[in-house]
């Protein structure tokens, strides 16, 4: 049993790390010899292709196991869409919003149990996902299409199925943020948030997708770094043992593994100290313990929950029934035998993802049913993809919408500002002077006013204007009503292809929103 080894092994059970690089690093190789760490997150930062991250998923293990004589939890953030670890090699589901506009919710299971299978024949395990937030405030900056809707119930009806889709490709998933980050204005990797409602409202929005995952029987939780006074007016939920214990596990019945967000994330590290977090965190019932990036930080986390524990601060019989949760989950879930690597990015895989992402692009404005001809002139516009969120992946890609589009498609490209200037915005109309049609795309322009001030003045030149929004669908709400307009939720070629062969007329836009975009 693991609760019979000795207590730095038992400190290193209740333990997930990272390390930066594609390779493992010394630091991180001693933290783990030192501190008998358990289990290991990755970033797109450690991955560069699927043999790559093979290999170093057997390495991971190969360690953990010298160490520990256990395997790893190997976790990554797989929700698809906007978040998504895996390499161009693999497949990357559509996110979770852009499903939702699907309708099915088998198209949920399917992404699941595709993201599941792959993932396993990688060496990944654990995919923290899918996320339960209902994005009830558009100017959420972290959440958004991250979501599956604004409404708890569209939440529920796809969630789970994601979630049944995980289990039978045989990777363990997790639902987040409890309680819920959805209405949120601040990114908690940034900043610490606060959700001040009432127990009723939080039951009737937030918790409900949580609690249907309780009752369905979710193997895993992650907790959220924001305070909810109603609940806790002193502490965020991560911390809080009035949420993590009193509300998850005595009155929603939940008997699964509660797992922290990073504790290097500024809402906790600014405001309370990763090390002090963490040791809270523990005390507040969490059973896994994530310090994603820093050796260090992780050594000395580990440090003070061996104080805490030797200072008889955290219960024993809870700290054993941890133990316990994490090693039957891991007896669940690690000894799967997983499929041949070939799977991964396999033909019938590329194929079903394919079409699933046509059926997530989601028209908002179109007349008479269809977009307008390009013409022999089309002009593409729009900015370079940037770091919208610190959960996103690093804004390293060259590739462009415009460039891309005009490539495929014909026509001029234009890369623009992220937040244009009035004397920018002008420069640019003037030099669409001749095109047949401007398409332009957004990306989180409902954040960047400039953005959407260029598409009305360009609705303004008596030219077809369409507006692909490539992130957040809520970029859409406030054009000109003349624009036709394309929800796409994603910035990557793969989506870039869908969009083109709508607009060539090759395919139908069918998705329909699950935020409000258009009053009725």
């Amino acid at each position: 049993m693991i609760n019979d080894l000795s207590l730095t092994y038992q400190i290193g059970q209740r333990m997930m790390a990272g390390f930066d690089g594609p390779r493992l690093d010394e630091a991180f190789i001693n933290l783990v010899k030192t501190w008998k760490i358990g289990n290991v997150i990755l970033f797109a930062w450690n991955i560069t292709d699927k043999e790559q991250l093979r290999e170093l998923c057997q390495e991971i293990q190969q360690l953990v196991l010298e160490e520990t004589g256990q395997p790893a939890f190997i976790a990554i953030d797989q929700e698809g869409g906007a978040v998504s670890r895996l390499p161009g090699d693999a497949t990357r589901i559509p996110g979770a919003m852009a499903i939702a506009a699907t309708g099915d919710p088998d198209n949920a299971y399917a992404a699941g149990r595709i993201t599941a299978l792959e993932l396993r024949a990688l060496g990944v395990n654990f995919n923290l996902s899918p996320v339960l937030d209902v994005n009830s405030n558009d100017a959420n900056p972290v959440i958004g299409v991250r979501s599956y809707g604004e409404k708890p119930e569209t939440v529920i009806r796809f969630a789970l199925p994601m979630m049944r889709g995980l289990e039978d490709g045989g990777a363990l998933s997790c639902g987040k943020h409890f309680p819920g980050h959805g209405d949120t204005s601040v990114d908690s990797h940034l900043a610490l948030p606060v959700v001040d409602k009432t127990m009723d409202e939080l039951r009737r929005i937030e918790l409900a997708p949580f609690q249907a995952a309780v009752e369905a029987g979710i193997p895993a939780i992650m907790s959220s770094h924001i305070v909810f006074p109603q609940l806790d007016p002193e502490l965020p939920a991560t911390m809080s043992r009035k949420i993590l214990t009193g509300l998850l596990r005595e009155e929603m019945g939940f008997q699964g593994l509660i797992m922290t967000d990073c504790m290097e994330m500024k809402a906790i590290q600014h405001s309370f100290g990763t090390v002090k977090g963490t040791v809270e965190a523990a005390k507040a019932g969490a059973d896994l313990l994530l310090v994603s990036h820093t050796a260090s930080l992780a050594a000395a986390s580990a440090q003070a929950i061996r104080e805490a524990l030797e200072a008889g601060e955290i219960d024993q019989a809870e700290w054993e029934r941890s133990l316990e949760r994490i090693s039957a989950l891991k007896k669940k879930y690690l000894n799967r035998p997983a499929d041949n690597p070939s799977i991964v990015g396999c033909s019938a895989h590329a194929e079903e993802n394919r079409k699933l992402l046509e059926r997530t692009l989601t028209p908002i404005r179109m007349s008479g049913g269809q977009f307008p001809p390009l013409g022999d002139s089309p002009y593409f516009i729009g900015c370079a993809i940037f770091r919208a969120t610190k959960v996103s992946n690093l804004a390293d890609d060259p590739l462009t919408f415009p460039a891309y589009m005009a490539e495929k498609l014909g026509g001029r490209a234009e890369v623009t500002p992220s937040n244009p200037t009035e004397d920018e915005i002008a420069a640019i109309v003037a030099r669409t002077t001749g095109a047949s049609c401007i398409v332009i795309g957004t990306y989180n322009g409902h954040l960047n006013q400039g953005q959407l001030e260029l598409v009305n003045r360009l609705a303004s030149q008596g030219v077809p204007v369409i507006a692909v929004a490539l992130r957040n669908p809520y970029d859409l709400r406030h054009l000109n009503p003349a624009i036709w307009s394309l929800a796409a939720y994603e910035y990557t070629a793969q989506i870039f292809d869908a969009v083109a062969n709508v607009l060539q007329g090759k395919s139908e836009a069918v998705g329909k929103p699950t935020v409000t975009i258009l009053s009725e």
